[in-house]
């Protein structure tokens, strides 16, 4: 079996988000970055499937340099090889990503055999396009499914579920095929010192794709605008506990 994880560089979540001056980009200079947290989840599914059918994984990304370090953190939980179209570091839109991924898809399956399965996260953490996974399966003409929290293969069958008001869709699709999933499908592992170490030797497969053109276009980014916490003193003491009681009913406790 082989399985891919496309996976996307993102400022790490819970980070305070600052824009340049000119409003067109993030400013990064004092972000950390990690793997977009729904691709996370499929690099770790995809370990794991392997790990019970045996085979190969591999991890891919387009982004800057900078974005091997992902990569390597990949590597270290246990996937097999790591594959970089590194860019120059601007953001490509939906259209243009899904067609480098797709192009070097079809590189790698001319030279190693198709993949069994391609795992994508539902959506990204930064832009939420929901768009990548879907247009890489329609130009690959496979059955694609997003939203899967459970994931078993069988056979030459991915029988994946999703999670909905008071129960389960379930799909079964015939491999290869595209899956999204979403956080939740599992608990993915933290890389290990020696996993780190063994990411470090392992080399990066490294090219520089061609920007497609036609998609759209970013005219500006804006941030919401941050709510105002309010703190309220209700007292010192014994003194404050009849105010205590107040908020409490406000509040609809008591």
């Amino acid at each position: 079996m082989r399985i891919l994880a496309l996976v996307k560089r993102v400022p790490a979540t819970g980070g305070r988000i600052a824009l340049t001056d000119d409003g067109r980009a993030i400013d990064t200079r004092f972000l950390g970055f990690v793997v977009s947290p729904h691709e996370e989840c499929a690099v770790e599914e995809a370990v794991r499937l392997i790990e019970a059918n045996g085979g190969e994984s591999v991890v891919m990304t387009l982004g800057p340099a900078e974005a091997a370090d992902q990569l390597r953190d990949a590597l270290a939980i246990g996937v097999d090889r790591a594959v970089l179209l590194e860019t120059d570091g601007s953001d490509w839109d939906p259209m243009a990503t899904s067609a480098a991924l797709t192009d070097a898809i079809r590189r790698l399956e001319a030279a190693d055999g198709p993949f069994d399965l391609i795992l994508v996260g539902n959506e990204s953490a930064d832009s939420g396009g929901y768009q990548v996974g879907i247009r890489v399966a329609v130009a690959l003409d496979r059955p694609v499914v997003s939203g899967i929290k459970a994931l078993e293969i069988d056979g030459g069958v991915a029988r994946a579920r999703r999670q909905v008001s008071g129960g389960w869709d379930v799909f079964e699709l015939p491999l290869p095929a595209v899956v999204g999933v979403r956080e939740g499908i599992n608990l993915p592992r933290y890389p290990s010192v020696p996993g780190r170490l063994r990411a470090k030797k392992k080399e990066i497969d490294t090219s520089n794709p061609e920007r497609a053109r036609g998609g759209p276009t970013l005219d500006h980014l804006k941030l919401p605008v941050e709510q105002e916490a309010q703190v309220e003193i209700l007292g010192n003491g014994p003194e404050a506990a009849p105010r205590v009681v107040e908020v409490l009913r406000e509040i609809g406790v008591l």
